[in-house]
């Protein structure tokens, strides 16, 4: 019952990050067209900031770095199932854009922006939980800037070894490694000039959460608010993504003999609401901002309910 009522705390914390931004667009503070701007700053500067946080948190071990590798390619394969399963599904009517914003969005999860704030509430004395959280996004990111952006823009110029190595998330990683392999802590502990810079990826980061959603708050501005009830599909999408596709995954990983902390991390970052870099892909792309917006949007809402429910399997 904790993890269920701290759960559904953060969520309703996170949830209430967005009403500022909503109040900033509907009192044309800020412009709809400012928003994708909003977007780049968490894309490219606080989301690597939030790696170097993570691996900063973490100590490495030999049998930490194989959890790492076998986390990743367990949650890189759910992910390239679940986003063939609906590209088949859906192949007959990729020609709308809704379908294909939807077969990403059935996959696509919130695994660091939200995923890091609620895994640090449910399990405070674990330092690891936070890079657990950093190679799901490097899967979900490689996938996102390949084969997702592919999907998305039905182009496939994206599926390429340097949309892999060349975007934020995997540059991020690369950097951070050094540290995290050699146990070099970014802190007080080095001088006062690390100490200033760890305390500025520290605050960086942690502006992942409130930055993702002041810009939903700010999406939500610029929709008709009945248009994200009415639609099927986005019912679809938000439904496997935060009921089937966590389940789905507790079902494979809960037989696999590999440790309790890998299991319900990867659970728990599957649970969390379609992924807001879903709106995020569209709008840098330039195709599905609304149904993207629409879907991630209704995702964050029906999350209140979702994860604090599911966490009660925890």
């Amino acid at each position: 019952m904790r993890e269920f009522i701290t759960t559904l705390i953060m969520v309703g914390v996170m949830l209430a990050y967005a009403v500022p931004g909503f109040i900033l667009v509907k009192s044309k503070a800020v412009k709809p067209e400012s928003i994708s701007a909003f977007s780049k700053v968490l894309m490219y500067v606080c989301q690597p900031a939030l790696t170097f946080y993570s691996f900063n948190k973490a100590d490495f071990t030999p049998a930490l770095g194989l959890d790492l590798i076998i986390f990743f390619a367990i949650i890189t394969a759910v992910q390239l199932i679940f986003l063939g399963a609906f590209y088949l599904i859906f192949r007959k009517k990729m020609q709308d854009v809704r379908y294909r914003i939807a077969t990403v969005a059935t996959t696509l999860s919130n695994c660091s922006f939200l995923g890091i704030p609620v895994l640090e509430a449910i399990f405070p004395d674990s330092p690891n939980v936070a890079v657990y959280s950093m190679m799901y996004f490097l899967s979900m990111s490689l996938l996102g800037w390949t084969l997702v952006s592919a999907i998305i823009t039905r182009d496939k110029k994206y599926v390429s070894i340097k949309k892999v190595v060349l975007n934020p998330a995997t540059l991020s990683i690369l950097a951070a490694l050094p540290f995290f392999l050699t146990g070099f802590k970014i802190g007080a502990e080095h001088g006062q000039v690390l100490a200033q810079v760890g305390n500025m990826i520290t605050v960086l980061g942690k502006m992942t959460t409130p930055l993702c959603m002041l810009v939903l708050g700010m999406r939500l501005a610029t929709v008709k608010f009945k248009s994200l009830f009415t639609s099927w599909l986005q019912y679809l999408s938000v439904g496997v993504n935060q009921l089937l596709f966590p389940l789905c995954v507790l079902g494979i990983i809960y037989w696999l003999p590999v440790n309790a902390e890998l299991k319900w991390c990867m659970y728990v970052m599957c649970a969390c609401p379609v992924a807001s870099v879903v709106q995020n892909y569209a709008e840098i792309l330039g195709e599905g901002q609304e149904a993207a917006a629409d879907t991630v949007l209704l995702g964050a809402f029906a999350s209140i309910a979702t994860l604090p429910l599911l966490a009660l399997l925890l």
